[in-house]
């Protein structure tokens, strides 16, 4: 057996168990608060099930609760015959309801939502091992400052047309403060706000609006974006700015050759600031039969480096280059409130009629456990990152108000407590059939787009090259 067989067999069993262990962990933890406050409050559990579908093996408790693990695992629940009748998802009780003690509209409502405290409990546990143990962050990742400008952007039917940053006049060095009225605090703000933006200009088409800094100067300036992507997104040609570093010298290079050393710092190419790998490319490649001068920051004092005439980025790709990196620990409240906020953005979006968003962008459970594998590749920190996240869009997601979801169930609660009796059972079960129909619909719809994505990804990543050798496209 080859070592790269055995290197991808344990890859994508620890993957495997990753993705059990956190995701079926999730969704585990959501099901205990309903099964622990159903319990704490005298209410009867006829089955605890992790995952959906018939039985794979289960056992009955004293209590009269079998405990199951069923075999598909896309959910779970815990059937509670004295609280809701959810005889379409969850199968028919066997009890005899008229037969146990009425329950009150309170305990309801403790059951129904704790599920959901239950996965931002969760979330807020995970948080503190990520505060405590801290994460590598990328300085590109947390930059707000614009370091490349693309001239053009392709189009999804290959032709190129000017980007909406060159055509508005963003300009490299600008510090993007917010963006339609949202604070932006590192380029993944930038990124989601930009692609969750939902602006119009007067003739309907597409408008959003950058707050930034220049030279100390605050300015506002409007873009328009395109939609370009493999997904169709919004974008506008920026990518985020930072120090390049040359962090170590190969002997006999063309960087050692014309004086380059380690910690250099390159600030500009022919005079012209760059910021970004893309920018240090595009300025190399823009006078090719002319010698390029670095400008270069060496041990805190200016200098400057001639690169002989013919010498482009991949050239010097061989040399070890450098964004910059740091460990930071952010605190478990900005980690539950990041996930939170764009949590709520996206489902707005998608009911929003100015917006780009739409279902065919949302990740159903195929998408989740492919980001749990390319998670599961880049470490466990990014892991309980992606963990936290998907805790905190369990509890805002089962809490819609929709027939089948914990929400639903509150507003039927809640109905029949203003109304003095409780709704009609056929009507409730009606409710529940019609929505598991649509739910299991909406699953099948998104799951298309899962498999596109996910063979997409497995598609480039075949064809990745270093980024060193290759600066990344314009986005967003």
């Amino acid at each position: 057996m080859s070592t790269d067989l055995i290197h991808s067999v344990l890859s994508n069993s620890w993957a495997i168990f990753l993705i059990i262990l956190f995701f079926g962990g999730s969704i585990f933890v959501h099901e205990l608060g309903h099964f622990l406050a159903a319990r704490s409050r005298g209410v009867h559990v006829e089955v605890f099930s992790i995952g959906m579908g018939p039985p794979m093996f289960s056992w009955t408790a004293k209590s009269g609760t079998r405990y199951q693990i069923a075999w598909f695992p896309l959910g779970g629940f815990v059937l509670l015959p004295q609280i809701a009748d959810l005889g379409p998802v969850e199968g028919q009780s066997q009890v005899d309801v008229e037969k146990l003690p009425p329950v009150t509209y309170g305990t309801k409502l403790l059951v129904f939502v704790a599920g959901a405290a239950f996965n931002v409990l969760f979330a807020f546990v995970l948080a503190c091992v990520v505060w405590v143990a801290g994460q590598p962050e990328n300085i590109e990742s947390v930059s707000t400052t614009i370091g490349y400008i693309a001239k053009t952007i392709e189009m999804p039917d290959g032709t190129k047309v000017p980007s909406p940053a060159l055509v508005g006049g963003l300009q490299v060095g600008d510090v993007v403060k917010s963006i339609d009225g949202h604070p932006i605090s590192n380029w993944d703000d930038l990124h989601d706000t930009l692609i969750m933006g939902s602006g119009r200009d007067t003739a309907g088409g597409r408008s959003t609006t950058f707050a930034i800094s220049r030279a100390g100067k605050p300015m506002e300036i409007t873009l328009h974006p395109i939609l370009t992507g493999e997904e169709h997104l919004r974008q506008v040609g920026v990518l985020p700015g930072y120090t390049i570093s040359l962090q170590a010298v190969e002997p006999n290079s063309v960087a050692e050759k014309a004086g380059l050393k380690a910690n250099d710092a390159i600030e500009t190419v022919n005079g012209v600031p760059v910021m970004n790998f893309a920018g240090f490319s595009d300025e190399l490649s823009a006078q090719p039969n002319k010698e390029s001068t670095l400008g270069i920051l060496r041990a805190g004092a200016h200098t400057t480096v001639v690169l002989p005439a013919h010498v482009d980025f991949a050239q010097l790709a061989n040399n070890e280059f450098s964004s910059g990196s740091k460990i930071v620990h952010p605190s478990p409240f900005a980690q539950i409130e990041v996930p939170f906020i764009m949590t709520i953005r996206t489902v707005w979006d998608l009911i929003n009629p100015h917006s780009d968003i739409g279902l065919n962008k949302v990740s159903g459970p195929l998408g989740i456990v492919h980001n749990f594998h390319m998670a599961a590749e880049a470490g466990i920190r990014t892991v309980l990152r992606l963990t936290i996240l998907i805790n905190v869009n369990l509890a805002i997601l089962n809490l819609l108000p929709i027939p089948v979801l914990d929400g639903g169930q509150i507003v039927f609660a809640t109905i029949g407590r203003l109304r003095g009796r409780q709704l009609p059972v056929n009507f409730v079960v009606t409710m529940q059939s019609v929505f598991v129909v649509l739910i299991v619909s909406f699953v099948v719809y998104v799951s298309v787009f899962d498999v596109r994505r996910w063979s997409r990804d497995n598609r480039d990543s075949r064809a990745q090259v270093p980024v060193a050798a290759a600066p990344a496209a314009a986005k967003p």
